[in-house]
Protein backbone atom coordinates (compact mmCIF):
# COMPACT_ATOMS: atom_id res chain seq x y z
CA UNK A 1 0.00 0.00 0.00
CA UNK A 2 1.26 3.27 -0.75
CA UNK A 3 2.01 6.01 1.48
CA UNK A 4 -0.28 8.99 1.37
CA UNK A 5 0.58 12.69 1.72
CA UNK A 6 0.35 15.46 3.79
CA UNK A 7 -0.93 18.47 2.46
CA UNK A 8 -1.29 21.82 3.92
CA UNK A 9 -3.62 24.60 2.16
CA UNK A 10 -3.68 28.59 2.95
CA UNK A 11 -4.66 31.34 1.47
CA UNK A 12 -6.25 34.45 2.13
CA UNK A 13 -9.25 35.46 3.89
CA UNK A 14 -11.84 35.13 0.91
CA UNK A 15 -9.84 32.92 -1.29
CA UNK A 16 -12.28 30.33 -0.97
CA UNK A 17 -9.63 27.43 -0.13
CA UNK A 18 -12.64 26.00 2.18
CA UNK A 19 -14.57 25.33 -0.63
CA UNK A 20 -12.16 24.20 -2.96
CA UNK A 21 -11.13 21.50 0.34
CA UNK A 22 -14.70 20.75 -0.02
CA UNK A 23 -15.32 20.09 -3.22
CA UNK A 24 -12.07 17.79 -3.12
CA UNK A 25 -13.60 15.41 -0.57
CA UNK A 26 -17.19 15.60 -2.31
CA UNK A 27 -15.40 14.82 -6.01
CA UNK A 28 -12.39 12.36 -4.96
CA UNK A 29 -12.54 9.19 -2.74
CA UNK A 30 -8.86 9.49 -1.50
CA UNK A 31 -8.39 12.47 0.79
CA UNK A 32 -8.89 12.67 4.64
CA UNK A 33 -9.30 16.08 6.32
CA UNK A 34 -6.96 16.68 9.24
CA UNK A 35 -8.78 16.77 12.56
CA UNK A 36 -7.77 19.02 15.14
CA UNK A 37 -7.18 19.32 18.72
CA UNK A 38 -8.85 22.46 20.83
CA UNK A 39 -9.69 23.15 24.28
CA UNK A 40 -12.50 24.91 23.44
CA UNK A 41 -16.16 23.28 24.29
CA UNK A 42 -18.51 21.53 21.77
CA UNK A 43 -20.99 23.08 20.03
CA UNK A 44 -24.05 22.17 19.54
CA UNK A 45 -23.92 19.73 16.30
CA UNK A 46 -20.17 19.10 16.67
CA UNK A 47 -18.93 15.70 17.07
CA UNK A 48 -15.38 14.56 19.06
CA UNK A 49 -12.94 12.73 16.24
CA UNK A 50 -15.20 14.88 13.67
CA UNK A 51 -14.95 18.29 14.04
CA UNK A 52 -12.44 18.50 16.95
CA UNK A 53 -10.55 16.33 19.39
CA UNK A 54 -11.73 17.95 22.68
CA UNK A 55 -8.89 18.50 25.28
CA UNK A 56 -8.63 19.54 28.93
CA UNK A 57 -6.33 22.48 29.34
CA UNK A 58 -4.06 20.12 31.10
CA UNK A 59 -4.06 17.46 28.39
CA UNK A 60 -3.64 20.00 25.99
CA UNK A 61 -0.21 20.60 27.88
CA UNK A 62 0.42 17.78 28.28
CA UNK A 63 0.64 16.89 24.52
CA UNK A 64 2.50 19.76 24.19
CA UNK A 65 5.02 17.75 26.55
CA UNK A 66 4.97 14.37 24.76
CA UNK A 67 5.48 16.88 21.28
CA UNK A 68 2.36 15.16 19.76
CA UNK A 69 1.34 18.08 17.80
CA UNK A 70 2.83 18.78 14.31
CA UNK A 71 2.08 22.32 15.10
CA UNK A 72 0.03 24.21 17.63
CA UNK A 73 -1.12 27.60 18.90
CA UNK A 74 -2.19 28.95 21.90
CA UNK A 75 -4.35 31.85 22.63
CA UNK A 76 -6.22 34.09 24.84
CA UNK A 77 -9.40 32.08 25.35
CA UNK A 78 -8.61 28.37 23.33
CA UNK A 79 -5.73 26.48 22.26
CA UNK A 80 -5.52 24.47 18.97
CA UNK A 81 -3.10 21.94 17.46
CA UNK A 82 -2.83 19.18 14.88
CA UNK A 83 -2.15 15.43 16.65
CA UNK A 84 0.54 13.56 14.93
CA UNK A 85 -0.66 10.59 15.59
CA UNK A 86 -4.22 11.11 13.49
CA UNK A 87 -2.48 12.55 10.44
CA UNK A 88 0.03 9.41 10.49
CA UNK A 89 -2.51 6.60 10.76
CA UNK A 90 -4.32 8.36 7.77
CA UNK A 91 -1.00 8.22 5.62
CA UNK A 92 -0.20 4.47 6.54
CA UNK A 93 -3.58 3.61 5.45
CA UNK A 94 -2.49 5.34 2.04
CA UNK A 95 -4.73 8.36 2.23
CA UNK A 96 -3.40 11.82 1.07
CA UNK A 97 -4.23 14.08 3.99
CA UNK A 98 -5.28 17.57 3.86
CA UNK A 99 -4.75 20.43 6.53
CA UNK A 100 -6.26 23.91 5.83
CA UNK A 101 -3.86 26.16 8.30
CA UNK A 102 -2.28 30.19 8.54
CA UNK A 103 0.93 30.27 7.31
CA UNK A 104 2.87 30.09 10.77
CA UNK A 105 1.88 26.70 11.48
CA UNK A 106 2.29 25.55 8.10
CA UNK A 107 6.17 26.60 7.93
CA UNK A 108 6.30 24.77 11.69
CA UNK A 109 4.58 21.62 9.87
CA UNK A 110 7.35 21.88 6.89
CA UNK A 111 10.38 21.90 9.23
CA UNK A 112 8.85 18.74 10.90
CA UNK A 113 7.92 17.24 8.01
CA UNK A 114 9.81 18.53 4.83
CA UNK A 115 8.03 16.36 2.38
CA UNK A 116 4.82 17.82 3.24
CA UNK A 117 3.45 19.61 0.61
CA UNK A 118 2.61 23.48 0.86
CA UNK A 119 0.09 24.93 -1.52
CA UNK A 120 -1.05 29.04 -1.21
CA UNK A 121 -4.78 29.15 -2.65
CA UNK A 122 -5.49 32.80 -4.20
CA UNK A 123 -7.69 35.11 -6.34
CA UNK A 124 -6.57 35.90 -9.93
CA UNK A 125 -6.38 39.53 -8.54
CA UNK A 126 -6.26 41.55 -5.34
CA UNK A 127 -8.95 43.36 -7.02
CA UNK A 128 -10.96 40.01 -6.95
CA UNK A 129 -9.97 39.20 -3.50
CA UNK A 130 -12.01 42.49 -2.08
CA UNK A 131 -14.77 41.80 -4.32
CA UNK A 132 -15.15 38.45 -2.81
CA UNK A 133 -14.80 39.93 0.40
CA UNK A 134 -17.06 42.82 0.15
CA UNK A 135 -19.71 40.11 -1.52
CA UNK A 136 -20.17 37.98 1.32
CA UNK A 137 -21.96 40.97 3.07
CA UNK A 138 -21.02 39.61 6.32
CA UNK A 139 -18.47 42.01 7.05
CA UNK A 140 -17.66 45.63 7.54
CA UNK A 141 -15.63 47.73 6.16
CA UNK A 142 -13.23 48.16 8.94
CA UNK A 143 -13.28 44.69 9.24
CA UNK A 144 -12.38 44.22 5.19
CA UNK A 145 -9.73 46.79 5.48
CA UNK A 146 -8.07 44.87 7.93
CA UNK A 147 -8.34 41.50 6.05
CA UNK A 148 -6.47 43.27 2.80
CA UNK A 149 -3.73 44.30 4.79
CA UNK A 150 -3.33 41.33 6.58
CA UNK A 151 -3.15 40.05 3.02
CA UNK A 152 -0.46 42.55 2.27
CA UNK A 153 1.61 40.41 5.10
CA UNK A 154 0.53 37.37 3.74
CA UNK A 155 1.73 37.60 0.41
CA UNK A 156 5.38 38.06 1.64
CA UNK A 157 5.57 34.31 2.81
CA UNK A 158 3.96 32.80 -0.57
CA UNK A 159 7.55 32.13 -1.55
CA UNK A 160 7.88 29.80 1.47
CA UNK A 161 5.02 27.36 -0.69
CA UNK A 162 5.67 24.88 -2.95
CA UNK A 163 2.78 25.00 -5.28
CA UNK A 164 0.63 28.45 -6.07
CA UNK A 165 -3.16 27.44 -6.71
CA UNK A 166 -5.25 30.44 -8.52
CA UNK A 167 -8.84 30.07 -7.86
CA UNK A 168 -10.67 31.65 -10.78
CA UNK A 169 -12.82 28.41 -11.57
CA UNK A 170 -13.99 25.80 -8.45
CA UNK A 171 -14.36 22.85 -10.52
CA UNK A 172 -11.48 23.63 -12.45
CA UNK A 173 -9.47 24.92 -9.40
CA UNK A 174 -10.46 21.31 -7.73
CA UNK A 175 -8.87 19.50 -10.08
CA UNK A 176 -6.05 21.04 -10.62
CA UNK A 177 -5.44 20.61 -7.00
CA UNK A 178 -5.87 16.45 -7.20
CA UNK A 179 -3.99 16.20 -10.42
CA UNK A 180 -0.90 17.98 -8.55
CA UNK A 181 -1.15 16.19 -5.34
CA UNK A 182 -1.57 13.33 -7.42
CA UNK A 183 1.90 13.91 -9.99
CA UNK A 184 3.79 13.88 -6.00
CA UNK A 185 3.08 10.34 -5.77
CA UNK A 186 5.23 9.72 -8.80
CA UNK A 187 8.47 11.86 -7.76
CA UNK A 188 11.17 9.02 -7.85
CA UNK A 189 11.85 10.01 -4.68
CA UNK A 190 8.22 8.99 -3.64
CA UNK A 191 9.12 5.33 -5.50
CA UNK A 192 11.99 4.07 -3.84
CA UNK A 193 10.42 0.72 -3.00
CA UNK A 194 9.00 0.55 -6.69
CA UNK A 195 12.43 0.69 -8.12
CA UNK A 196 14.00 -1.34 -5.46
CA UNK A 197 11.86 -4.20 -6.06
CA UNK A 198 11.99 -3.88 -9.86
CA UNK A 199 15.85 -3.81 -9.57
CA UNK A 200 16.30 -6.89 -7.61
CA UNK A 201 13.70 -8.53 -10.41
CA UNK A 202 16.17 -7.32 -12.90
CA UNK A 203 19.20 -9.17 -10.93
CA UNK A 204 16.78 -11.99 -10.69
CA UNK A 205 15.73 -12.48 -14.19
CA UNK A 206 19.70 -12.29 -15.50
CA UNK A 207 20.87 -14.74 -12.53
CA UNK A 208 18.05 -17.52 -14.07
CA UNK A 209 19.84 -17.01 -17.83
CA UNK A 210 23.18 -18.23 -16.62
Amino acid sequence: MKQGLLIILSGFSGSGKGTIMKRLLEKYDNYALSVSATTRKPRPGEREGVDYFYKTEDEFKKMIEEDAFLEYACYVEHSYGTPAAYVDEQLESGRDVILEIEIQGALKVKKKRPDTLLVFVTPPSAQELERRLVGRGTESGEVIRSRMKRAQEEAKAIPHYDYLLVNDDLEETTDRLHNLIQSQHMLVSRQEAFVGEFSRELEELEAARK
